[in-house]
């Protein structure tokens, strides 16, 4: 006992615990953090490079269903002995020729259309792709962004659950010396002291460690604070759930992303089927020969229609379609899988946000009865009329009940959060 006596006491005179000064660090917006992490996020910028090379794509389906490829070429060769020169029709050591050649398919069996479709799903797909990427991020840096509030919140009871320790070891010693209590609330009270100073020092360390991780996802090698927000949460969403069910099966990027997928894949196998008809091509081509650049002794026109049919080109041909065929059908698996499960997803993420919406409001309410009940079993204590460990339980309690209330309020809006990626757009814009 003596042993014990002795540590609790060493623990009770250490120094105060250090906590990082905030007035020196950055400070961010939510606003400014979405924008900032939005444009540094590896996903997101992979997602913009995809619309590119979509839209890059798209003109090039639609350049060659309406215009012809365009190619030059120029020779230059030295022959010893001379040789017959085209250009000067003698023989000559120097032979120049230049050619523009311009080329164009006049049916592919359907294969430019089919490409032209292709596209048009593919940019839809990685339009609906980057928004995908957009909400992604944004669900990440928000729940950093949240992560810092309530670690400041936290700290902040982690601090007032320390000081009420404190004072209550104040009034238990006060109460041991005049003879009113005995020596175990003394004991009772320093233990909780040690565990609040404990748990204090956690939660710093918790605190750092989140401002840090926000720091590094809006682009900061060092800690950023997040800036306060009101604590004023929507009462409810302003749609239903299933006008939430139906805007997400239209308008949500991922559901977009697999119907889009299914086109484009479907699109790849027609465009493999025309593999099966024969191709015509119309090439018209203008060349000229002398003996030094640029050759202009002869010059010569040629206009000529290709027709070409693969008979046989060992099953190369049968081997693409059937793998367009097989990656058609998994696209449609996956849109069927998706349509099925829009209605879950959409009720999990609603439903989610109402009942954190409904824990933060119970546990506001239960913040004010445990405050209440620690008042009521402070003034009994120091009365007389209860024991210490019933101060305790009503001390845990308030501790709980505050630490409660701010993880509800932060789980709520990270749920919003959710139910806007899975729809495709802020519900509140004006909160952003």
């Amino acid at each position: 006992m003596l042993a014990l006596l002795a540590t609790l006491q060493f623990q009770l005179q250490a120094p105060p615990i250090a906590t990082t000064a905030v007035d020196s660090l950055p400070i961010v917006t939510l606003p400014e953090a979405l924008r900032r992490a939005t444009g540094l996020d590896p996903n997101y910028v992979a997602a913009l490079g995809q619309v590119d090379n979509a839209q890059w794509a798209r003109r090039t389906a639609f350049t060659v269903f309406l215009l012809p490829s365009v190619n030059i070429r120029t020779d230059a060769t030295k022959s010893l002995p001379a040789f017959f020169n085209f250009g000067t029709l003698k023989p000559e050591t120097y032979a120049v020729s230049a050619q523009l050649i311009l080329q164009y398919d006049l049916f592919t069996g359907g294969q430019k259309i089919a490409e032209v479709s292709r596209t048009a799903a593919a940019l839809d797909g990685a339009h609906a792709g980057e928004l995908k990427a957009r909400f992604a991020a944004a669900v990440l840096t928000e729940s950093d962004y949240y992560s810092v509030l309530a670690g400041t919140e936290l700290t902040r009871v982690a601090r007032e659950r320390v000081q009420r320790a404190e004072q209550q070891l104040a009034v238990a010693r006060a109460r041991v010396t005049a003879g009113a209590a005995v020596q175990t609330d003394s004991l009772q009270l320093q233990l909780e002291l040690a565990r609040a100073r404990v748990g204090l020092l956690l939660q710093a360390t918790d605190l750092r460690v989140a401002r840090l991780a926000l720091g590094s996802r809006v682009g900061s090698t060092g800690p950023v604070d997040a800036a306060p927000l009101d604590n004023v949460l929507p009462t409810d969403l302003p749609l239903t759930l299933d006008a939430a069910v139906e805007e997400a099966a239209m308008q949500g990027p991922q559901y977009r992303q697999a119907r889009a997928a299914e086109r484009e894949a479907a699109a790849a196998y027609r465009w493999r089927l025309g593999y099966y008809l024969p191709r015509a091509t119309l090439t018209g081509a203008g060349i000229a020969y002398d003996n030094h650049f640029y050759p202009q002794s002869a010059k010569y026109s040629q206009l000529t229609l290709t027709v070409s049919f693969p008979l046989w080109d060992n099953f190369q041909r049968e081997n693409g379609v059937s793998q367009a065929r097989v990656n058609r059908d998994v696209a449609r698996a996956r849109r069927d899988e998706m349509e099925r499960s829009v209605r879950r997803d959409v009720t999990a993420a609603y439903d989610g946000f109402t009942t954190a919406r409904a824990s933060a409001d119970i546990a506001a309410q239960a913040v004010a009865v445990a405050r209440e009940s620690y008042r009521v079993q402070q003034t009994r204590y120091r009365a007389g009329a209860t024991n210490i460990l019933d101060l305790i339980k009503a001390q845990s309690d308030l501790d709980d009940a505050e630490s409660g209330s701010v993880q509800a309020r932060y789980a709520a809006r990270l749920a919003l959060a959710g139910l806007e990626a899975i729809l495709g757009r802020r519900l509140y814009p004006e909160q952003r």
